[in-house]
């Protein structure tokens, strides 16, 4: 093993784990929510060497965002207890923030 293979390990692993708690997150919002939004997980990030996951979601339609964020919210320690059974890693704190992307009218066109 390189020297630089070993720095390169826990950023590789925090990575993984970032991405499995993004697809439980979507797997979660599936299930759980209701069908009155479309609730799309767009990314997530690490943040605070993996004790924090913000996971950004996109909402549709727009005016539904509001109660669906208060919904994923109120959701998080039932989400919690999804990854405990459904991931192997350490829990970090998840948070869900709005991530709707760009308006339609700000898009080039082709």
């Amino acid at each position: 093993m390189m020297p630089d293979d070993r720095k390169r390990a826990p950023r590789r692993q925090a990575n993984r784990a970032t991405e499995i708690v993004a697809h439980e997150a979507a797997l979660f919002i599936l299930r759980e929510a209701n069908k009155d939004s479309l609730i799309t997980v767009v990314r997530a990030q690490s943040v605070s060497h993996g004790d924090r996951i913000l996971i950004f979601v996109s909402i549709f339609p727009v005016d539904k965002a509001p109660a669906a964020l208060a919904f994923l919210n109120r959701q998080r320690e039932a989400f919690s207890d999804h990854l405990k059974k459904n991931a192997r890693l350490r829990l970090p704190r998840v948070d869900f923030l709005l991530d709707n992307g760009e308006p339609l009218a700000d898009l080039p066109k082709n």
